[in-house]
């Protein structure tokens, strides 16, 4: 799966992506970390990328207006970081390619 991870998701989850295979791009490795939400979203979409975000609110509004894209996961803070990483895991696991296209997750 393709997943582009915004500023505020651990840098730990797109290491455990990557080794499980995904490719997986950080947004301060592919735009300035100050890049407007709008921008993310459209770069994510763009590259069809599953986005993979800690800010629920304002992305949750993107793709309610957005017709069609690859994919948003709203990732909710836990109390350790294993906790976030292991919640992505058993959504992918359980959701799969078919259900994290197109949709909202969260996890």
């Amino acid at each position: 799966m393709r997943f582009f991870l915004d500023h505020d998701v651990p840098a730990d989850l797109a290491l455990l992506l990557r080794a499980r295979g995904h490719d997986t791009v950080r947004l301060s490795e592919a735009l300035p970390v100050e890049t407007p939400d709008e921008r993310v979203w459209a770069s994510a979409c763009a590259e069809r990328r599953i986005l993979i975000t800690c800010n629920r609110q304002h992305f949750l509004a993107l793709a309610a207006a957005t017709e069609a894209y690859p994919g948003l996961i709203i990732l909710n803070r836990r109390r350790t970081r294993i906790a976030e990483m292991s919640h992505v895991l058993a959504l992918l696991a359980n959701a799969g390619d078919q259900g994290l296209a197109n949709n909202i997750n969260f996890a």
